[in-house]
């Protein structure tokens, strides 16, 4: 299993976040894609903290709950792309001779210090060459990744535990990236070369990714809040566990008044936050004016979100579902894909490794 480079198995997009696993698999239909299968399992609080799985311990919880999931979304593939990211990845663009790809290999893991401008021990290191440098054609831009060694290990057993094969571990930023370009492609409202802010609301922390005319990520803000804030104050009005209180807002039951008393203060601060970070951005950035905002996560699909953050933060705002254009297999349901398209970005940049098109 490697950083970065591309893999020909088909593959199917396991994103493990703080609160829940997300499979995602595809497949080819015609000129578009197909939803072959998806599946979310929630995870109990605490066993993944800064985006890292915290012990063995954790790691046998999580590979249970990954096969509880295999069973009931049935895909069929069993090789996965994974992707790590936090304090845990190291990436970096170097400049470098044109030289063969094990000359280029050589010299990164002889001297990664050098290539990574920092001391590093115990990591797996990975490159892969993104073509010649626009000033000096004769030269190559080069993407160097790499992550602690231990990390690579953790991912390897919770995904072998659910009977899977690890074939790519990914960066999350990329496969962003890949999931916003299908977006781009398939949204009659954006258009190439246009700035645009993805804001993705997680269980903790709320992070802005503006994605410039190349459509790579060219400014990162984040903001401890998310929905987490969201089930802790269902638990604290209603009495509930925490997996009662997520499910409560999946599935719905939650008491009449949760709308007015919970709900409803929840949407405006969400607003409130995002119009901060964009104000941010026109305060920190010289990248010029979003021309349109997107909301991805699994509180996307809260009810009227979108007009809340509208009206607050102004401009056009949408709802982030790479997946709204692709048709769905019989056995998927478009109801549930559809409340929780908005949460499967990063896994469709994942399932999006078997294709080598983004």
């Amino acid at each position: 299993m490697s950083l970065l480079s591309l893999k020909p198995d088909p593959l199917m997009g396991i994103d493990i976040s703080t609160t829940a696993i997300k499979l995602l698999e595809l497949s080819k239909s015609g000129k578009g894609y197909k939803i072959e299968s998806y599946g979310i399992e929630l995870l109990p609080e605490k066993v993944i903290e800064d985006k890292k799985i915290i012990d063995p311990d954790a790691a046998e919880i999580i590979g249970e709950a990954i096969s509880k999931m295999i069973k009931r979304a049935k895909p069929k593939s069993q090789f996965v792309a994974v992707a790590i990211s936090g304090p845990e990845v190291i990436t970096k663009e170097v400049l470098m001779d044109k030289i063969p790809d094990a000359e280029i290999k050589e010299a990164i893991e002889t001297d990664p210090a050098t290539y990574l401008g920092q001391e590093v021990e115990d990591i797996e290191l990975d490159f892969q060459v993104l073509g010649p440098n626009e000033l000096e054609p004769e030269r190559v831009d080069v993407l160097l990744a790499a992550c602690r060694s231990e990390t690579l290990e953790m991912y390897t057993t919770v995904l072998e535990m659910a009977k899977l094969t690890p074939k790519v571990i990914d960066i999350e930023k990329y496969a962003l990236e890949r999931a916003f370009a299908m977006i781009v492609e398939t949204d009659s409202d954006i258009n190439e070369g246009e700035i645009i802010a993805l804001i993705e609301i997680g269980a903790t922390i709320t992070t802005m990714n503006v994605l410039g005319d190349n459509q790579n990520i060219i400014y990162t803000h984040e903001e401890m809040f998310g929905g987490k804030q969201l089930i802790e104050q269902i638990q604290s009005n209603y009495g509930l566990t925490y997996e009662e209180a997520h499910l409560g807002t999946r599935d719905g039951g939650l008491p009449d008044s949760y709308e007015t008393d919970v709900l409803e203060l929840f949407r405006d601060e969400i607003a409130e936050q995002i119009s901060l970070m964009v104000q941010s951005y026109y305060s920190q950035s010289t990248y010029g004016k979003l021309s349109h905002i997107l909301i991805s996560g699994g509180c996307a699909s809260i009810p009227d979100i979108i007009k809340h953050i509208e009206t607050k933060v102004g401009g056009h705002v949408s709802i982030a579902n790479p997946l709204a254009s692709m048709s769905v297999a019989s056995r998927v349901s478009k109801k549930a894909l559809s409340n929780d398209g908005p949460s499967l970005m990063v896994a469709c940049g994942l399932a999006m490794r078997t294709f080598d098109e983004y």
